[in-house]
């Protein structure tokens, strides 16, 4: 590896092999890695986004609407499900979002005792140009390597996530 190509990780790598030589530290090679960018790029996302007055969290509310297809309505626990959220840290998103008049709840014609959630046409409107925003951001951050190695990395995390949420269960 090059000196120029080293980063924050390698430093830290370095120092437990000095005070720990017996420890493999593959696994915070790796997940170092990843959280670093996954905070480095949450950081552009969360710019990206804030001219369209909406945070993250709140993107993520509109763009599983959106994803959902017409009538882009879902109901607040299949949202809480899709973006494991409580339902009270839901509520407080649909709050936001419904007062700046990017979606609304209204009662559920199938159950009297639900809602649904439904993306306003302003909601449509900002989650579309969000969206193609984001993509540029995360596009931009990917452009160090080819579409090969992009492939692979993909499905390398796949693999990654497949692991780790098998042992969660």
């Amino acid at each position: 590896m090059s000196a120029e190509r080293k980063d924050a990780v390698d430093a830290i790598i370095d120092q437990w092999a000095r005070v720990r030589p017996d420890l493999d530290t593959r696994a915070m090679e790796v997940f170092g890695r990843i959280y670093r960018l996954s905070r480095t790029m949450g950081d552009r996302m969360e710019k990206a986004y804030a001219p369209y007055g909406i945070s993250r969290g709140e993107f993520d509310v509109l763009a599983t609407l959106r994803r959902s297809g017409e009538p882009y309505t879902l109901s607040p626990r299949q949202l809480s499900a899709t973006l494991m959220l409580t339902t009270g840290g839901m509520t407080g998103r649909l709050d936001k979002l419904e007062n700046a008049g990017l979606l609304r709840r209204s009662p559920d014609p199938h159950d009297r005792r639900a809602l649904q959630v439904t993306l306003t046409e302003r909601g449509l409107e900002v989650i579309d140009r969000a969206v193609g925003a984001g993509l540029a951001v995360q596009t931009e951050a990917l452009s160090t390597m080819n579409d090969e190695q992009a492939d692979q990395l993909a499905g390398l995390l796949r693999e990654l996530l497949a692991g780790a949420q098998g042992t969660e269960r």
